[in-house]
């Protein structure tokens, strides 16, 4: 049978996560996401999609401990950053180091700690080459502080407030995993190959630099800057229906009734609208968004995605819009590598079929 696309087609069987579209429910390890994450920060809930359970605290010391350890990059990789073009863009850039980090020590890692020590290591690339294209220092990692919080400091070289770090933390935990979407596929495919784990990995990070699958954030801050403040939302909505163009933010492949994903970043923005009043507009702009959508395209269930409220979130703690995509990575490293640990326990090459239509 072919499905362009492979729309539809079950490819893998995981017990990683479940994505329930109609139902609008996204589960972690059987756990509904909001459950799953109540309280935990991000070190806790990579252990969780890793293992299949919560970790206890020595456990978690441990995970901190090696996080910690391998925020430190190899010499050779630094000086390979410095030498790449200023004018490649960050995924890129991630690209080639994590290509790179297949040295002598990594290799002797068992699988599980080769995940933990490439997610570890992916936010501090990230901030590394997003610094150097803007000419500015590199800023070493702090043992004191934690993941979320140390790629927050590593970007601006100031200790992020608690809020700011909450609010990140939010959006990666709620990004981890989100089922056999293209880059986590790409990831299993490499991996079934019996190829190594950076290699995984670097095939994922190609394909969430394409901007249908990692670009959608960026799209959502020029909507909510053509805006600018609540009185326009109406009619520049109005004049973009009325042009054909589509309204980022809005619709998703998979859900036919609000993101779940969406729904717990609405309520990280609205705690956050006393410190930042911006956060305002996105609230207020979903809601009348939402209703002009139903009246115009009745029967299509465009309710807000992840990308509307995430774009709205890395407004709000100041995240150039660089490095949007490289954080959503940041995040789904987390899953793309315990799908290839999965993949690894009961591999089998993937090799589909193609259909000749050629003369």
């Amino acid at each position: 049978m072919f499905q362009k696309g492979l729309k539809g087609i079950v490819a893998v069987q995981t017990a990683i996560a479940s994505v329930d579209g109609d139902k609008g429910e996204l589960r972690y390890r059987g756990e509904l996401v909001k459950d799953a994450m109540e309280g935990k920060n991000f070190e806790q809930m990579a252990y969780f999609l890793w293992h299949g359970r919560h970790a206890s605290a020595k456990e978690l010391a441990n995970l901190t401990e090696q996080f910690t350890s391998y925020r430190q990059l190899p010499d050779y990789l630094l000086s390979i950053a410095q030498v790449l073009p200023t004018e490649i863009s960050l995924m890129d850039g991630m690209r080639t180091l994590v290509s790179a980090y297949q040295h002598g020590e990594f290799k002797e890692l068992n699988s599980q700690e080769q995940a933990i020590a490439l997610t570890a290591a992916l936010p501090v690339m990230a901030a590394l080459l997003y610094r150097k294209s803007i000419g500015l220092e590199f800023v070493a990692p702090k043992s004191e502080l934690g993941h979320t919080a140390n790629y927050l400091w590593m970007i601006k070289g100031q200790i992020p407030t608690a809020a700011q770090t909450e609010a990140l933390e939010t959006y990666l935990n709620l990004t981890m995993e989100h089922g056999m979407n293209a880059s986590t596929f790409a990831g299993r495919v490499t991996i079934s190959t019996e190829s190594d784990l950076c290699a995984a990995i670097v095939s994922a990070l190609g394909t969430m630099k394409g901007p249908l699958h990692g670009g959608a954030p960026s799209g959502v801050l020029e909507l909510l800057d053509d805006i600018q403040s609540p009185e326009n939302i109406r009619p520049v909505i109005e004049q973009k229906l009325a042009k054909g163009e589509k309204i980022m933010g809005f619709g998703h492949r998979v859900y036919r009734t609000e993101d779940p994903r969406a729904l717990l970043l609405r309520e990280k923005c609205q705690q956050l609208q006393q410190e930042d009043p911006w956060l305002n507009l996105a609230v207020l702009a979903e809601s009348e968004i939402t209703e002009l959508l139903n009246a115009q395209k009745p029967g299509r269930a465009l309710h807000t995605n992840v990308e509307f409220y995430a774009a709205a979130i890395m407004r709000s703690i100041q995240m150039p819009p660089e490095l949007f995509t490289p954080s959503f990575s940041v995040a789904r490293i987390v899953g793309w590598s315990a799908h290839a640990l999965e993949q690894q326990r009961d591999n089998v090459i993937f090799r589909p079929q193609s259909e000749y239509i050629g003369t």
